[in-house]
């Protein structure tokens, strides 16, 4: 079940609204940030369920939607990587100023290495659930990237709904040009990574390439032998709200 509230809506310069909502936490801790996967939102299982762990435990925890998805205003194709990491920023820098942990689901995971990246020393902590970073780079065909190419945009079935996945080749554009994989990852924060090993949508061994990738050396690897993309089983919600837990007394 959703929010039956109405969310925080973020003008983020040009006219367009970003959906967010605050849980506010009790006591000094960061506020935890959940970031979404692509044309994916704030009420989706995972932060619905971080959202009621952090009403149990008393944590701080911001939600949003990138535009064009979700409450937030905006059309979706008209949303790139470089856009919706900006979203993120502007809904941080307006309703969380101080310290932060950020936690990313599949694109979400590659949004909040950038986010790291750009709000240094302020995040204190970033967990990663099936992080897809730089999927731009091996998520696509060469026959699909050819299509993207020429058509401006590419359809394909989603296993996560009735309708198509569009991705435009702005957003194909934009995610090559913010690939962070190549490189070591400038991010000096404790890390948590959950991947599943039977997930279709991102390699496990990609987990394996971020951890060492990263310059933290507090640096943690969940493989759940069984998991899948969603990572949204009852264990799995739970391993999430432990490793969650467990950071957050860290920090």
């Amino acid at each position: 079940m959703g929010d039956l509230t109405p969310p925080l809506l973020i003008d983020r310069g040009d006219g367009v609204h970003v959906a967010a909502r605050l849980r506010t936490g009790r006591g000094p801790k960061p506020i935890l940030v959940f970031l979404p996967g692509y044309a994916s939102d704030m009420q989706g299982s995972k932060a619905l369920a971080l959202d009621a762990w952090a009403a149990d435990t008393g944590h701080g925890l911001l939600r949003l939607d990138y535009s064009g998805c979700g409450e937030s205003q905006g059309r979706f194709e008209d949303g790139t990587l470089a856009q919706w990491r900006d979203d993120a920023l502007t809904v941080i820098n307006h309703v969380a100023p101080g310290p932060v942990v950020l936690i990313g689901s599949s694109m979400g995971g590659w949004i909040a290495l950038l986010l790291a990246q750009a709000l240094g020393a302020r995040v204190k902590g970033l967990i990663g659930i099936a992080a897809a970073p730089d999927f731009t780079q091996w998520g696509f065909s060469e026959a699909e990237k050819a299509q993207m190419a020429a058509a401006g945009r590419l359809l394909r079935p989603s296993d996560y709904g009735p309708e198509p996945m569009l991705t435009t080749q702005a957003f194909w554009q934009s995610g090559q040009s913010l690939c962070v994989l190549d490189g070591p990852l400038d991010i000096n924060c404790p890390v948590r990574l959950l991947q599943g090993q039977q997930d279709p949508d991102v390699p496990w061994d990609l987990a394996l390439r971020l951890a060492a990738q990263l310059c933290s050396a507090d640096v943690q690897l969940h493989l759940v032998k069984d998991g899948d993309h969603r990572l949204s089983r009852e264990q799995d919600i739970r391993l999430l709200t432990d490793v969650t837990a467990r950071l957050m007394e860290t920090v």
